[in-house]
């Protein structure tokens, strides 16, 4: 069991991100803590997967024991506390349960879901019964889910492809037992990419509008919202505040994307 945690005076705020590698640094926990550094949140990570990734693509994963994972968390939120949390990967049915659980036993909260599916290269990082996991484990504990439309698509089984989707998937979310969800629309066609954001019990969507940036560095743009929302929430934000910062973070990020690689290259965050 973790230990009671004393605050320290002048600590700054803390955010966790539970989440997989990244080796080339523009996604997952790399770049979730690049992100919390540039809001003035101290990072800390448990450590999901290891992933041999660059621009092209992703050529490796191993799996981070799950007792391990959990250990982790404990570790940080025994002695340090946490703030916010996030997830990104989580890879399989088991570890997603399980930092369901860990997130309920530390009192985790606020908490970011952000439902890695794929890579930006097309590369799976979550195993197919592990989506059923995330809808029943993770949903309910999440203060906002931050899914793009393939990702909205498989936790609702409906698709998602037009704005009209966009806020039945987030009204799905919220039904399934998140706080919150922000589906966003970057897979959408045109020269616009907005966001939808649905809080439980709220009057109406709040819509995120945001025009279509140029260029094709866009690896990590998911972990950076995600994480820049986590951030925002750990300094005190509220959740639509915190999404509308954290948007405008991302377009910053692409618009400062680097040439790195031979691939899609990163967000500059």
């Amino acid at each position: 069991m973790a230990r009671p945690v004393t605050p320290v005076r002048g600590r700054p705020p803390v955010a966790l991100t539970i989440a997989g590698t990244d080796s080339g640094g523009g996604a997952g926990a790399a770049a979730d803590l690049k992100v919390f550094e540039a809001h003035g949140v101290w990072g800390t990570c448990a450590v999901t997967a290891v992933t041999a990734q660059n621009t092209v693509g992703v050529h490796a994963v191993a799996v981070v024991p799950t007792d391990v994972v959990v250990a982790q968390i404990e570790a940080v939120a025994g002695d340090i506390g946490v703030d916010a949390a996030k997830t990104g990967m989580l890879a399989t049915a088991e570890l997603a349960a399980a930092v369901a659980a860990a997130v309920r036993r530390f009192g985790l909260a606020p908490l970011v879901v952000d439902p890695v599916l794929v890579s930006k290269h097309g590369d799976s990082l979550l195993a197919d019964d592990a989506v059923a996991a995330v809808r029943e484990h993770l949903l309910p504990v999440a203060t906002v889910v931050t899914p793009n439309l393939p990702e909205a698509a498989r936790l609702v089984g409906f698709p998602v492809e037009d704005r009209r989707a966009m806020e039945a998937a987030a009204h799905e979310l919220v039904r399934l037992g998140a706080g919150s969800a922000l589906v966003k629309g970057g897979h959408l066609r045109g020269p616009t990419s907005p966001d939808c954001l649905v809080v439980a019990g709220g009057s109406a969507p709040v819509w995120i509008e945001g025009q279509r940036l140029p260029g094709r560095h866009t690896h990590g743009t998911g972990c950076v919202l995600s994480a820049a929302l986590c951030a925002g929430l750990a300094r005190g934000a509220t959740v639509v505040d915190a999404a509308h910062a954290a948007a405008a973070f991302v377009r910053r990020a692409i618009a400062a994307g680097l040439e790195l690689g031979a691939g899609v290259g990163p967000v500059k965050p």
